[in-house]
């Protein structure tokens, strides 16, 4: 009887040891590896659905919200306390459609709405042309704009508090400019 009990204890404690290492130890593991990465200056970041971006200067890849895909993706650039987000994915309709869909997306979200005029955009090599604007939230700024490419809609957001944005700005803009689209029409 007393072996029986042993070995039910052992077990037993195995499980629980098992379950403690499971529920303690990979949330621990999972912190300890690096959530961000720098990117090479410069040079175009794959996005997704075959498109790219040069990032700015000194920006952080956030590797927990950033998916590559063949036909959509999406990456978040951190430049300082600046989140930049392009979004690639399919789409059947027209720049205005695409414009409306990211604005309603935008507006979404508790606190924030879209405010001013919309305005032309095109990318630096004259490939896409785009709507962008301006959104605010409690205590950030934003900016917005989207392109089409194919089949597809680009999506880019941008946030920070007022000054941040102001400052950062060129090199933003700079690098929204430098969407590229490889891919059929």
């Amino acid at each position: 009887m007393w072996r029986r009990l042993l070995r039910n204890g052992l077990g037993s404690g195995s499980i629980v040891l098992i379950l403690g290492l499971l529920a303690f130890g990979l949330p621990a593991f999972d912190r300890s590896l690096e959530s961000t990465e720098a990117v090479p200056a410069g040079l175009p970041y794959d996005v997704g659905g075959g498109v790219s971006v040069i990032p700015p200067p000194g920006a952080l890849l956030d590797l927990t919200q950033t998916r590559p895909g063949e036909e959509r993706g999406s990456v978040l650039f951190l430049v300082g306390p600046i989140r930049y987000a392009v979004v690639v994915q399919p789409f059947d309709g027209g720049l205005t459609d695409a414009a409306d869909k990211l604005r309603r997306k935008i507006a979404a979200n508790r606190g924030y709405q879209v405010v001013g005029r919309e305005a032309d955009i095109d990318t630096a090599n004259g490939q896409l042309r785009g709507l962008a604007g301006g959104y605010s939230a409690p205590g950030r700024g934003g900016r917005y704009a989207v392109f089409l490419a194919g089949e597809r809609s680009i999506e880019v957001t941008v946030s920070g508090t007022d000054p941040q944005l102001s400052a950062a700005r060129p090199v933003i803009d700079a690098s929204t400019r430098s969407i590229t689209f490889r891919g059929t029409r």
